[in-house]
Formats: C-alpha cells, structure tokens, sequence
C-alpha cells in the first residue's frame, strides 16, 4: 500500500489545488469571461457543495465497493472531466458547471484515505495520520499560488486547465492500480446494520456538528477565493501578488494541519485544543474586520493566522471518528466530512449574496469584505461556544 498512498497524496494534493486555485486565476476570469466576485464565489460554493452532497455516496461506496474504484473512477470523470470543461469555459456558467464537476471528482480522495487509516491503524494514531495527509496534501495550496500564478503568466490559464486534465487521469490510473480494498467489516451480531440514522443517533455527534460546519470555511473560503478580489480590489494586487500572499497562507495551512495532528497525544485532550485554535483563528478574523484596509502587512500576517489556526479539520474528525462503530467507518468519516465541506459551500454561497448586496450599497471598497470577515469570526466563536459542552474523547 505504500505506493498506494503515494498516489492518494497525490489525488489529495489535486483535490486541495481545485479547492483553492480560482483566487489566483480571478483577474483574468474577469478580463477573459467577465467573471465577477459573485460569479466566482458561486462556482466555490459549487464546488464545496457538490463535494459535500456527494459524501453520502461516497460513505456507501467506501463501505460496499471499498476505497480503490471509488477514487479511481470518480477522480478519473471529475477531476479530469471538470477540467477538460474549465479550459473550454466561454463564461462564467461554463466555469461554475466545471468546478461542480470537478467537486464530484475530488469528493472521495481524502475520505479514502480516512478509511484506510481507521481500518489500518490503531484509533490513537487516527489524528496524526489525518493531518500528515492533511499537511502534504495542502502543497496543492501551494501549487494553486505562486506557480499557477506563473504558469497562468507564461502559458495562458487554459493550457494550465488541460495540463490538469492530463495529471488528474494519471493520478487516477494510480488510484486503480495501486491502492488495495480491505474485507468489508460486518456488525456484531444482535446489532443492526444501521446507516446514516444510526450514525445521527448518536448524540455526542451533535455537539461537535455545528463547529465542524464552520471550522474550517473562513481558512478554505479565503484562501480559496476571497483572497483574490479582496487583494485586488483593497489593495491593487495582480495575479502575481496574489499568488506570493496565497502561497504564505497555504504555508501557514500546510503548518497547522501538521501541528494539530499529534496535540490529543501530547495535551491529553482533544476538545480544549481545539477550542483554543478555533478562538485564535477567530481573533484574527476580527483583526482583519477591524485593520484589513490599513496594511497590506499586517492583513497578511492576519491571513496567514487564519490559514495556521483554521486546519484543526483532522483532530475534529478523529474527534468525531473515536464515537463512530467499526461497520460504519466509510459512512462515518464522509458524514462527518459532509458537514465541513458542506459548511464551506454554504458559507461560500451566504458570502457572495452578502458580498452583492453590500458592495451595491458601499462607499468604500474594502467594507464588503470587511463584513464577511465579521461574520465568519462570529460563526466561529458562537459554534465553539456550543462545541464546549461536547464530551471530550482521546483514544
């Protein structure tokens, strides 16, 4: 499996490139298809929400059919297929359509591995592993700023878009090739089967719900888009300074994902760890909504606090994993993965109507997206709050 996992990095890395790349690619979206904030920040929301829908087929699949033809195939006509009809985008529907797409293909990737983990390894060790996986594949980030930023400069973004294509159906072939299924794992006897219901009858779940809706949308939704026409627009940012900020936050997120990993084993808790990263990454956002028009320095440090103390998504899963039975892991981990990237696609949409109707209205330019910054450290700090009276669990 080694290779295997190789090659599942590797569709990870993919799955956070598509997540991220349109913030790099918004002024020339603009020139080339007069593609809008709003425009684009629909074709995010699309593709987190797709992702998210997505997660309860995905949940079956990695139960019934295993972990191997599921990402193979799905990568394969999505991610490949998205980009082959981003590259041909004439307007902003075209590229709307492409990044649901798209959604579709990088749904299973990550939960693959997730599943894998949890069938492989011992439940301590599930924290670690999800960050480790977490933290590489955020190198997709990295490749989404500063190199497509070049590549968009030197080739033009439609020849970037259909070497995407070429890469997606290669990652996928080594999906097929080289990632093994596991037995299927039967309940005990005397118990049901379950699903979905069983899962969502536990009531430990419901605590955490809520902050996973929320905890990771201010990092992906920024950095993914918003940071793109809120540089541009504040602060007067072309493709290539955009791309050096984005590369700096997504270094903050790739340092995050693995400093969170290992803190249940060292702290001895999960719970109040994460509680303290998601109040940090609130502070920052408020920082943002109170200076984010005064310095382009300090609203990049700011960004690069979001990025750091918003990746605590893989303790929360191994949070939530440690309430789930064995015979319904696959289902587990991709619901539990529903409501974080279902949360992004949601605040992705609620942000670009907030956006449209407080940019018709503004005098000053940076104020529609100081607005979004308040909201996003609201959300964070009222979930957190509920998450407090969830019951703390380390393996």
């Amino acid at each position: 499996m080694r290779t295997g996992f190789v090659f599942l990095t590797l569709a990870y890395i993919l799955s956070q490139f598509y997540r991220a790349f349109l913030a790099v690619l918004t002024p020339v979206l603009d020139r080339d298809l007069g593609a809008t904030a709003a425009d684009l920040s629909m074709a995010s929301g699309l593709w987190f929400g797709v992702f998210a829908a997505m997660q309860i087929p995905v949940g079956w699949a990695l139960d019934h059919i295993g972990p191997r033809w599921t990402s193979a195939v799905l990568l394969a006509i999505g991610g490949a297929g998205g980009s082959a009809l981003f590259a041909l985008a004439q307007s902003p529907v075209d590229v709307q359509i492409a990044m649901g797409l798209i959604g579709v293909g990088c749904s299973p990737v990550l939960m693959a591995s997730y599943y894998i983990f949890a069938r492989l390894y011992r439940p301590a060790m599930f924290a670690t592993l999800a960050g480790v996986i977490l933290g590489v594949g955020t190198a997709g980030n990295l490749a989404g700023s500063v190199p497509l930023a070049l590549a968009v400069e030197t080739f033009g973004w439609r020849e970037s878009l259909w070497v995407m294509v070429v890469v997606s159906l290669v990652v996928a072939a080594g999906l097929a090739v080289f990632v093994n299924d596991m037995p299927k794992v039967e309940a005990d006897k005397g118990k049901s089967k379950g699903g979905l219901l069983e899962i969502l009858k536990i009531p430990a779940l419901w605590l955490i719900f809520p902050l996973l809706l929320v905890n990771y949308a201010p990092a992906a939704g920024i950095r993914g888009l918003w940071a793109g026409p809120y540089l541009n627009d504040v602060f007067g940012m072309d493709a290539g300074g955009i791309g050096v900020v984005t590369l700096w936050m997504a270094i903050a997120m790739m340092v995050g994902s693995f400093a969170y990993g290992p803190m249940d084993r060292i702290f001895g808790t999960r719970k109040w760890v994460i509680i303290a990263g998601n109040v940090l990454g609130s502070l920052c956002l408020l920082g943002l909504w109170a200076f984010g028009d005064s310095s382009t320095i300090i609203t990049v440090i700011l960004l690069c606090g979001i990025g750091l103390f918003g990746l605590s998504f893989p303790l929360m899963m191994a949070h939530g994993r440690s309430f789930i039975p064995s015979h319904l892991l696959g289902r587990g981990v991709t619901l539990l993965n529903l409501f974080s990237i279902g949360g992004v696609g949601l605040l992705q949409w609620v942000t670009g109507r907030m956006y449209v109707a407080s940019s018709a209205n503004a005098s000053d330019v940076a104020a529609p997206y100081l607005s979004l910054f308040l909201l996003f450290a609201v959300l964070l700090l009222g979930s957190a709050a509920i998450y407090a009276f969830s019951e703390d669990r380390v393996d």
